[in-house]
């Protein structure tokens, strides 16, 4: 995590474990840092009294004791969910999924780059076909992954096909693993589900698809997981990418949102640079959280 994202937290929560002793302050403060941070006030509640009960179990007054538990309590709930992406097959088929604004494209771009790191070879597809910038701003970003890019061949031309046309070529071509660019607004939710569902049956005819990974932008917090909900639903949804957790506060989103959707966070982008994205380790996340 970013520096200021865990400052933000970190300094509310320094306050809690700098006391002298655990008292009724303790919990006041700890479930406000909490909230605070978009935990969510189920998941807040529900550590906060795991951890009074292990307080009450060992009977300590150290609130150093109080910092160590809600980092093994955070690790262990984040852990219940495997991050791992599975990018085995030949070609390895990913679509990138979410609402408009959210930096899908930008995230299409740095994935590149993450999966180029580890020597993969890459393809990007621009099937958002209904946002024209959509398709020269993927292109840029397909530039400095250093990847290739499968373009529309004609203006409005149908997102699938692009897509069909992009696996294809990684076929031909050898390339170990596709990200397809997919549209995140159309007039109706059901056609953009229907758009989506159309691009995963295409494919399927050449290859499986991989992951399915859907875009949040950690700065809207729970107002972003519900303008995903039908990507959720609908969109066979295999993994999320949480991006901007430097700009934000909202740490305990990460743990509100595995829970509340029941998927893995399998990358998290940091920054605005094109390394700025990474793979997600719950004990590490953990770690510079709560320090």
């Amino acid at each position: 995590m970013a520096e200021r994202a865990s400052w933000s937290l970190g300094a509310a929560l320094r306050g809690v474990f700098a006391a002298r002793t655990i008292d009724e302050d303790t919990w006041d403060d700890l479930e406000a840092a909490m909230i605070r941070a978009d935990f969510g006030p189920a998941v807040t509640e529900e550590i906060v009294e795991a951890i009074k009960h292990q307080v009450e179990r060992f009977k300590t007054t150290d609130p150093r004791d109080v910092q160590r538990m809600l980092r093994e309590l955070i690790e262990e709930r984040l852990a219940k969910y495997d991050p791992t992406l599975k990018l085995t097959e030949r070609p390895a088929v990913v679509l990138v999924v979410g609402v408009n604004g959210v930096g899908k494209t930008t995230t299409i771009g740095k994935f590149a780059r993450f999966l180029r790191t580890f020597d993969r070879t890459v393809v990007v597809g621009a099937a958002d076909t209904f946002r024209a910038a959509a398709v020269d701003q993927l292109a840029t970003w397909a530039e400095r992954a250093g990847v290739g890019i499968v373009r529309p061949e004609r203006e409005g031309q149908d997102p699938a096909s692009v897509a069909f046309q992009t696996v294809e070529q990684a076929k031909r071509d050898g390339t170990e693993i596709v990200i397809i660019d997919t549209a995140g607004r159309l007039h109706t939710k059901g056609g953009l589900m229907d758009e989506l569902g159309k691009i995963k049956r295409v494919v399927e005819k050449q290859a499986p698809i991989s992951e399915v990974l859907l875009v949040l932008d950690a700065t809207t917090g729970q107002n972003g997981l519900a303008q995903a909900e039908a990507f959720i639903e609908h969109g066979g949804v295999t993994g999320l990418v949480l991006t901007k957790l430097d700009g934000s506060a909202k740490g305990g989103f990460v743990l509100a949102v595995q829970e509340k959707t029941g998927l893995p966070i399998k990358l998290i982008g940091q920054g605005e640079g094109i390394g700025d994205l990474t793979g997600f380790t719950p004990h590490v996340f953990a770690q510079k959280l709560v320090g």
